[in-house]
């Protein structure tokens, strides 16, 4: 009896973490002011594209093209508007001639070609009132972007009696990394804010509400470190800051409801708060490593792609996620010890209500408020979790009803996603206002074929005793100009033991002919080595690499989700029905993406422009955030569920307990997160602003409709088998298992049965505690 009336041991993380709170706390603060310093500067550092694969053909030819032929891949275009007058009045061939000869003596630019200089018709637009001037700025993407900032000052507005305006893929680069640094800082000023309000509206404590944003900023700023570095040996795309800022909150957020309202259960359970931290690391603190590990594994599986956009997003992910933990289970114990029961301080619900109790009665005036605050916390979660427990209760009623109208549903709303078309990121992703946008608009709509959207073909010497003859050039370019997508062929150019040919297609530069052509292209026969690249070559590699790599990206998810929600479980049918329904969540979001985003629908509300495609990437981006914050919930939820069905074996039980606990802590958590989201998604930049909303849909139709009505109707329909794994496997996890353990408090009596009368000598606190709810009292104990 003494054993069990004896304070339960501490653990040795507990004792790590609370040891020296002050001194922890401070290190992070150095830690911090440190990573603030590090990370400094590191969206000059990142690069905007990152789309292609390096290994591909398309790319190969680009580089060839860019050290052999520079002129052929201008990155620059100034767009010469003349007005009333013609292009080809001698005063405005005068003037461009000018700019040409000007831009020709910039450094750092080469190959300065323009209508006057060459006459192609390609470079006069079709009404003679505009014209291009093309040329290369040499160097990285940083390099670039820095000749630009130079020269266009000097380049931009009137000349003369004409009006210069500036695009061109170094222009668009630019542009886009300008505007996603603004969007950044305008969605954490949104974010910001909101997510407090909110969080003291879950928590009501403005002291509780505090330590979640602390953790987040911590994760942030440390990733901007962590990237920072990264960019010392690797590409970075400048997307990724979106990410570290969406993840950065929204999974400290995650993590710190989960730990802080743990803790607040403790206290009010009567524990001390040592002991209050230990039951929480214990318990929670593991829900958060195993949440942690499932979605780090979901993003890293980004890693096997060879695009280093999707590449960049492993890294910040990675970074962001096992910061968020890391914060959350060293730094927030710490703070939790030293706050102890003023976590519950600042209690605004009760100040903005004090004025509406002026008439009660004064008899608990002298209370001990932090008791009352930990009372009172406790109490509202037991109000709000009933509701959550009529709702598992009706669900798993009408069990069968609910699981097929939700997967009827779910699969409805994903329909749209099988018109799918995917295409490359081109200066539509800016606003219409933007010049870079206008330019190019300009230029798709007045310019015969596309000035910068056709197909190039290298050719190169394969090695043989002769050189390749004008003749076998002349040949292999009527080989292309009989086939059936041309529109036109310019070239061959020579040099040397090389050449290369501009093939114009019909159509879109990056339509279906175009990318039909690609392959085409690829399959004449030629007496001298070939490749291809261009737009439409780009996207078909591209594509190409995905699907290559996709099935290994989506087997390490799956295995690896499966083996961490079994040693969560023990159980082998909750981790394919945890990746079954995870997977299931995610098809509204697919769904939403075409229809709003590809098919155009809602685009004036969201201020975009559509393309009529969706970008490459962007599926398998949002698929690995989406499914990896789909099992963040959703190990909230199984793991105290069974935690719940450890303790009583009742599987029915344990899923509405389960509701019970966390349904409303997914709900606001997941509104957080979508806040968040929703912040990312009112960039100006298409990609982020669908990626954002996209993400923001998926968490919210996972929380309010997978959690609440699909996971608690499946249990049901399953049953106690549940939780079965055969033998072998079972005494794998009894060895192996990461379970969250068992909790001992220092109690009197065991626990009464539901069915046998309690002793009142024996409950510490029969008023507080009914002897008609035994729930109540399992939850004093936590046996």
């Amino acid at each position: 009896m003494s054993e069990v009336n004896s304070p339960p041991p501490v653990g040795g993380w507990t004792r790590f973490v609370t040891a020296r709170p002050r001194l922890s706390l401070l290190a992070a603060l150095v830690l911090t002011a440190l990573a603030v310093f590090a990370g400094s500067g590191v969206a000059e550092r990142m690069g905007s594209g990152g789309w292609q694969d390096p290994a591909a053909e398309s790319t190969y030819a680009t580089e060839a093209l860019e050290r052999e032929f520079p002129a052929s891949q201008p990155n620059l275009l100034l767009l010469v508007d003349s007005g009333r007058a013609s292009v080809d009045d001698p005063a405005v061939a005068a003037e461009g001639r000018r700019l040409g000869e000007r831009l020709a003596a910039e450094k750092d630019v080469t190959g300065v070609g323009s209508y006057w200089g060459t006459r192609s018709p390609a470079l006069r637009a079709g009404d003679g009132h505009q014209a291009l001037i093309a040329a290369r700025i040499e160097g990285d993407e940083k390099a670039t972007s820095e000749v630009l900032e130079r020269i266009a000052p000097d380049f931009r507005g009137a000349h003369g009696p004409v009006q210069v305006s500036i695009g061109g893929p170094v222009a668009l680069q630019h542009e886009m990394t300008t505007t996603i640094q603004e969007d950044l800082l305008r969605a954490e000023l949104i974010a910001l804010p909101v997510t407090l309000v909110l969080l003291v509206m879950v928590f009501g404590s403005a002291i509780a509400a505090l330590l979640p944003l602390g953790v987040g900023i911590v994760a942030i700023l440390g990733t901007n470190a962590v990237l920072r570095g990264i960019t010392e040996f690797a590409d970075v795309s400048v997307f990724a800051q979106n990410l570290t800022t969406a993840l950065g909150l929204g999974l400290a957020i995650d993590y710190a409801l989960f730990i802080v309202r743990r803790f607040r259960e403790e206290l009010a359970d009567g524990a001390e708060v040592r002991e209050a931290i230990g039951i929480t690391l214990r318990t929670a603190g593991r829900t958060v490593l195993f949440s942690a590990l499932t979605v780090a594994v979901s993003l890293a599986a980004m890693l096997v792609f060879p695009q280093y956009f999707l590449r960049s997003f492993a890294y910040a992910g990675i970074a962001v996620v096992l910061l968020a933990a890391g914060a959350a289970l060293v730094l927030l114990p710490a703070a939790l010890m030293l706050l102890g029961h003023r976590v519950n301080a600042l209690d605004l619900r009760r100040l903005l209500k004090r004025g509406r109790r002026d008439g009660a009665s004064s008899d608990e005036a002298g209370a001990d408020k932090a008791s009352a605050a930990d009372q009172k916390a406790p109490a509202d979660q037991e109000a709000a979790g009933a509701g959550w427990a009529w709702v598992a209760g009706l669900v798993m009623r009408r069990a069968p009803l609910f699981a097929f109208a939700t997967v009827a549903g779910l699969v409805l709303l994903g329909l749209p996603f099988l018109g799918v078309k995917f295409g490359t990121p081109d200066d539509r992703q800016l606003p219409s206002t933007a010049e870079v946008h206008v330019v190019q608009q300009q230029i798709r709509d007045g310019f015969p074929g596309s000035p910068a959207g056709g197909l190039e073909v290298f050719a190169e010497d394969s090695g043989s005793v002769s050189a390749t003859t004008p003749a076998e050039y002349a040949e292999y370019r009527d080989k292309i100009a009989a086939l059936p997508g041309v529109l036109r062929v310019d070239g061959p150019v020579t040099s040397g033991g090389s050449a290369y040919l501009t093939v114009q297609p019909k159509g879109e530069a990056v339509g279906e002919e175009a990318q039909r052509l690609v392959h085409e292209l690829r399959d004449v026969s030629a007496p001298f080595a070939t490749s291809v690249t261009g737009r439409a070559a780009v996207l078909e590699d591209s594509k190409a690499a995905i699907a290559d790599r996709l099935p290994l990206a989506l087997a390490i998810i799956a295995i690896v989700t499966l083996l961490l929600v079994f040693l969560l479980t023990g159980s082998v049918l909750i981790p394919i029905q945890a990746v079954v329904l995870n997977a299931l969540s995610l098809t509204a979001m697919f769904g939403a993406v075409v229809w709003v985003f590809q098919d155009g629908h809602l685009s004036g509300l969201l201020s975009f422009t559509s393309t009529g495609d969706i970008e490459t990437t962007l599926p398998v981006l949002m698929f690995c955030i989406a499914f990896g914050l789909s099992m963040d919930y959703g190990v909230f939820l199984l793991s105290r569920i069974k935690e719940e069905y450890d303790h009583t074996g009742d599987h029915e039980h344990a899923v509405r307990f389960g509701l019970q606990r966390t349904g409303g802590l997914i709900t606001a958590a997941a509104v957080i997160l979508a806040v968040v989201m929703v912040g990312i998604g009112t960039s100006r930049v298409t990609n982020t602003k669908m990626l954002g909303l996209g993400i923001a849909l998926a968490v919210l139709m996972d929380a309010m409709v997978v959690r609440s009505l699909l996971v608690p109707s499946v249990m049901k329909l399953m049953g106690a088998s549940t939780w079965w794994a055969p033998g072998p496997l079972r005494r794998f996890h009894e060895r192996f298992g990461l379970t969250e353990g068992e909790i001992s408090r220092p109690v009197p009596q065991p626990v009464p049965r539901p069915d046998s009368e309690p002793d009142p000598a024996s409950e510490p606190d029969p008023a507080s505690e009914p002897e008609s709810d035994p729930d109540a009292a399992r939850d004093r104990v936590k046996a």
